[in-house]
């Protein structure tokens, strides 16, 4: 057999190294990659694209939702319940109040003055303003805050829809734009905007607009409930409403005025400017005045107390939103103490029934800040204004615990002896000088007299040299820190109480309950502002889920020395000074304050649990009490004492009647405090003040002057006695104190700024 040459095994290919770059990387891999990239890439575009398309396709069969009346049907009232979660107060809902109206019965004003200013460009988008979102990203990145919206009117529509229904998801936002889209292809323009202006929420209980112009423009016209005042609208009128819809709470015209008015001008100039108006149209409605709150007839809310769930439905709106609160089927457990509240009530029934002024009162729980108790008014049907929340009037004397915590932070000891005479100061005000003259009530002074007894019996002319020294401006801080919500004035007559704006029971209440507290200031995560005062303490949805609960927030305002001569100073009020109607069967303290013509007439006072702020006068305008007290004053020391007296004895009946065997803990365990300079007290490691400054006696008028910056001519005094006075004399915690006779002949005044 022939042999056969074997074919040769082939070598296997020897393969080149790959070339690399100068960076080392492999070009046919990167390549790969870059390609795999892009596939991705596409295919997430493509599955976006897809899942907004099934979406928008799918969203389709929820525009028949969005109808009014289909809202009216899936709303579900939301309730308001006392503090322990059993016994109903209100019912919060927005079907009762909303008149649903067509576009024909809506004047074309409040269309234009909506579009002026929640979507100038409705009538040229397509739903979705991609050219609003692409300015609102630029203003957004040049101010590096979120300040620019970009909703459209027909987003918003969809989103308030939406809540109303209790139907959001995690997708929300592209699904309310792709709604948006959707809904504009299968209806006008103006059925969306109609649509849209019976769903809004104006404030104070109106929702939609015909409800909102008889809330605010109803009360000087006559009409039936078959007439609709929508139809009939000025520029002025519109543009106002217009102007609340961003926010109903900053903008009230009852609540705040100026920012209102700032508001309605904006619209208006964008009326003018998109060739909405006329210039004569616009000249006009800027002489216009704004509601006042005797203009207000807000919707009579399903309550038993309407003042305090109309002030916590407020925070609802603008926590959760008006779909969600008055129509999303919550559960609101507030603060509200049901018998402390009748407490309130019956206090304040018991001394002005019959009488010409009336009264506001606040109870504060010191542990939480919240509220147990709020007498806004004594007839909601009639005056709806809650004079315990938005009721600004001026303390008198009652600020003086601020100037007393800023004299003793800056190192004034209560034994420093003080000159107690009529003064004037002398500052100047835009180059001009000007006299603040200060005289004490009655025009009786001490002569000399120390920081404690110059507390117990308000000396004004002690107060103002004090307030002045340590300065307004720090006044002011410390009033703020305390928990005022009102921004004190710095002219130099608020040292005497002599405010640009007034002050509010709540915010009184508060600010007191932070000396309770030995100057801790406490609030929660539901309050009713940054560290306020707090009403809702757990909301849980309609299908029993808790949304939200109130955890408590401290923050400490001054030291424990300051807190316990605060406490020892202010308890000498009650003990011998001008408070002492308002003695209990408990350890107390608090300050008396009444203005000038006896216009206005308070109590604010402290126990170790609770907080009571008790304002006396005419709601409705600045009317002197000088003959109302059985023929007397009324000062802080008569009326507000004598309330806040029964109002804290029930209290502490109450208190004992849930807390068996506590012997009244709401005024016992915090100490006995006495008053600085006595045994007890902590007097005696007080830090070295410096000499007092007094000025050169002289006739006074006690009114004060306007705002400006403080510049008192000072001159340095005589060299205080070595002996100090005796303290005022302690009465028994308990002792009480005989009623006033007709004449009030036992109630004399003591010469002091009460």
């Amino acid at each position: 057999m022939q042999e056969t040459t074997p074919i040769p095994l082939r070598p296997p290919p020897v393969r080149p190294a790959p070339q690399r770059t100068a960076e080392g990387a492999r070009p046919k891999r990167k390549l790969k990659k870059l390609r795999l990239l892009l596939l991705v890439s596409v295919l997430s575009v493509l599955a976006v694209l897809s899942t907004i398309f099934g979406m928008m396709m799918a969203v389709s069969n929820e525009l028949p939702k969005l109808e009014d009346r289909a809202q009216y049907r899936a709303a579900r009232n939301s309730i308001l319940f006392a503090d322990g979660g059993k016994l109903s107060i209100a019912h919060l809902t927005d079907t009762q109040n909303r008149i649903l109206l067509t576009s024909s019965q809506i004047s074309p004003n409040i269309k234009n003055s909506v579009v002026a200013i929640e979507d100038q460009r409705f009538y040229q988008h397509q739903g979705v303003d991609f050219r609003g979102i692409a300015r609102a990203v630029v203003e957004d990145v040049l101010r590096q805050k979120a300040s620019q919206g970009a909703s459209t009117i027909t987003q918003q529509f969809v989103k308030n829809a939406l809540a109303a229904q209790r139907d959001r998801t995690v997708f929300e936002k592209l699904r309310e734009a792709a709604l948006a889209y959707h809904l504009e292809r299968r209806w006008s323009k103006d059925k969306i905007l109609t649509e849209y202006i019976n769903t809004v929420y104006f404030g104070n209980g109106a929702y939609g607009i015909e409800s909102a112009m008889r809330t605010y423009f109803g009360q000087s016209r006559h009409y039936t409930q078959s007439d609709r005042l929508a139809a009939n609208v000025s520029p002025d009128q519109a543009a106002l409403l217009a102007g609340l819809i961003a926010s109903p709470a900053a903008y009230d015209p009852v609540v705040h005025p100026i920012q209102a008015t700032k508001r309605r001008d904006l619209v208006l100039k964008k009326m003018y400017a998109q060739h909405l108006i006329t210039k004569a149209e616009y000249s006009h409605a800027l002489l216009q005045a704004i509601p006042t709150r005797h203009d207000l007839r807000p919707p009579q809310p399903e309550s038993t107390q309407p003042y305090f769930s109309s002030w916590v439905s407020q925070q609802m709106v603008q926590r959760y939103g008006p779909g969600t609160t008055f129509g999303g089927g919550l559960h609101i457990t507030t603060t509200l103490d049901p018998e402390m509240q009748k407490a309130a009530a019956n206090a304040i029934q018991a001394h002005l029934a019959g009488v010409g002024p009336t009264a506001s009162a606040v109870v504060i729980d010191n542990a939480t800040g919240g509220v147990r108790a709020m007498v806004g008014g004594n007839d909601f049907a009639h005056h709806p204004f809650n004079l315990a929340t938005n009721g600004h009037r001026q303390p008198g004397s009652a600020i003086k615990p601020f100037i007393l915590a800023t004299a003793l932070t800056h190192g004034i000891s209560p034994d420093s002896v003080w000159t107690s005479a009529p003064k004037q100061f002398v500052f100047y005000q835009h180059g001009r000088k000007m006299i603040f003259g200060v005289h004490n009530f009655g025009n009786t002074y001490a002569g000399s007299t120390t920081l404690t007894s110059a507390t117990a019996e308000s000396d004004n002319s002690v107060f103002a040299t004090i307030g002045l020294k340590v300065g307004t401006k720090k006044v002011a801080r410390m009033g703020r820190k305390m928990g005022l919500r009102t921004r004190l004035s710095t002219n130099p007559a608020m040292v005497l109480g002599g405010l640009k704006e007034g002050v509010t029971p709540l915010e009184m209440a508060y600010a007191y309950s932070t000396i309770a507290n030995d100057g801790v200031r406490h609030s929660g995560s539901l309050a009713s502002g940054n560290m306020g005062p707090v009403a809702i303490e757990k909301v849980t949805d309609l299908s029993g889920h808790t949304i939200g609960t109130d955890q408590v927030r401290s923050k400490r305002v001054y030291s424990q020395y300051v807190a316990g001569e605060m406490k020892s100073l202010l308890h000498g009020v009650i003990a011998g000074g001008t408070g002492t109607h308002a003695q209990i069967a408990a350890w107390a303290g608090g300050k008396t304050g009444t203005t000038e013509n006896y216009g206005d007439a308070w109590f604010v006072g402290f126990t170790k649990k609770y907080t009571a702020a008790v304002w006396v006068g005419y709601p409705d305008t600045l009317k002197s009490m000088a003959h109302d007290y059985g023929g007397g004053p009324v000062e802080g020391g008569t009326y507000p004492a004598d309330i806040w007296h029964d109002l804290m004895d029930s209290i502490l009946a109450i208190d004992a009647s849930h807390n068996p065997g506590s012997g009244g803990s709401s005024g016992s365990g915090s100490g006995s405090y006495a008053p600085s300079g006595t045994s007890g007290g902590p007097s005696s490691t007080l830090p070295q003040t410096q000499t007092p400054q007094q000025t050169t006696p002289g006739t006074g008028t006690g009114g004060g002057t306007g705002g400006g910056q403080v510049q008192p001519q000072l001159q340095t005094p005589a060299p205080p006695p070595q002996q100090q006075p005796s303290p005022p004399q302690q009465q028994s915690p308990g002792q009480q104190v005989s009623p006033p006779s007709p004449g009030g002949g036992n109630r004399t005044p003591n010469g002091t700024g009460q």
